[in-house]
C-alpha cells in the first residue's frame, strides 16, 4: 500500500485536492482510503464517504494534530491494510508551522494557496522544506508573474520538491499529480521503525498539560523566554 500524507495551512484546498485524486484513482480501478486528522470538529468524513471509499477520522482535541498523527499513524496504516486499499491518503490539520507530519516511507505533499503572501511559504517551515511535492491551488486567481515569483521562492526553500498547480474546483492538473504518485509513491507493508522527517517541538511546559493561570510561578517544564535588549540612549550635549 502506498501512503500519501497531505499537509498545509488551513483552508488552502487540501480536501478538494484529495477528492480529485481519489476520483481519478477510482477511474483506474484503484482502491484508495482516506484518513482525516483534525482538531475540534470536521465534516470532511461525510464528504469523503460520498465517494464510496473507506474513511476514518481522528480528532486530536487538546493535543497537537501532528503529535496525534505520529502516535496513531501505525494504527491508521494497519486499518488501511485491513481495508485492502491500494493507496492510503492521510490529510492532516493545518495549524502549527513549527512541525510537519511527514515521514520517510510516505509520499509527502504540501498544499499551498497562491492567494497568500509571496513570503508565506517561508513561514510554513518544514511543511515546505521536507515535502516531496508542492501543490499550488487557486493559481487561476493570480497573475502569471505572481505564480512564477511564488514558485521561485518555493524552489529556493526546497530545491528537490516538484511544484505543480491543481485547480481545486475543476480538478485541472490532478492527472499529472496522480502520475507523480504512481512514479514516486513507495509501496510498503509496514511503518514500524520509520522516522519523521522533522522533529516535533518540545511540548513539555505547564500550559501543554492544562495550566490556564498566567504568571511566572506557573511556568514550569521547558520554558522559552524572550530576551529584551534595552537600547542605550545617547546623551547629546
Amino acid at each position: 500500500m502506498v501512503t500519501i500524507i497531505i499537509g498545509g495551512a488551513p483552508a488552502v484546498g487540501k480536501t478538494s485536492v484529495v477528492k480529485h485524486i481519489v476520483q481519478f484513482l477510482q477511474l483506474q480501478n484503484d482502491y484508495p482510503a482516506v484518513c482525516k486528522i483534525d482538531c475540534i470538529e470536521s465534516n470532511d468524513e461525510q464528504n469523503y464517504k460520498l465517494l464510496n471509499i473507506p474513511v476514518i477520522q481522528g480528532l486530536s482535541q487538546n493535543i497537537c494534530p501532528d503529535h496525534f498523527l505520529a502516535t496513531n499513524i501505525i494504527d491508521i496504516f494497519e486499518w488501511g491494510i485491513k481495508k485492502k486499499s491500494s493507496h492510503l491518503f492521510i490529510e492532516t490539520a493545518g495549524l502549527c508551522n513549527r512541525c510537519a507530519p511527514f515521514i520517510n516511507r510516505a509520499l509527502n505533499i504540501c498544499v499551498i494557496d497562491c492567494m497568500g503572501s509571496i513570503k508565506g511559504p517561508e513561514k510554513l517551515g518544514p511543511l515546505v522544506t521536507t515535502a516531496d511535492i508542492l501543490v499550488l491551488t487557486k493559481s487561476d486567481l493570480v497573475s502569471q508573474a505572481e505564480r512564477e515569483v511564488l514558485s521561485y521562492h518555493l524552489s529556493s526553500l526546497n530545491s528537490k520538491a516538484i511544484i505543480l498547480e491543481v485547480n481545486g474546483l475543476s480538478g485541472f492538473g490532478v492527472q499529472r499529480l496522480v502520475q507523480l504518485i504512481a512514479k514516486k509513491g513507495q509501496s510498503t507493508h509496514t511503518l514500524e521503525e520509520d522516522q519523521l522527517r522533522y522533529s516535533m517541538p518540545a511540548a513539555n511546559c505547564s500550559y501543554c498539560v492544562g495550566e490556564i493561570r498566567i504568571g511566572r510561578s506557573y511556568q514550569q517544564g521547558i520554558v522559552n523566554k524572550m530576551a529584551f535588549n534595552e537600547e542605550v540612549e545617547e546623551n547629546i550635549c
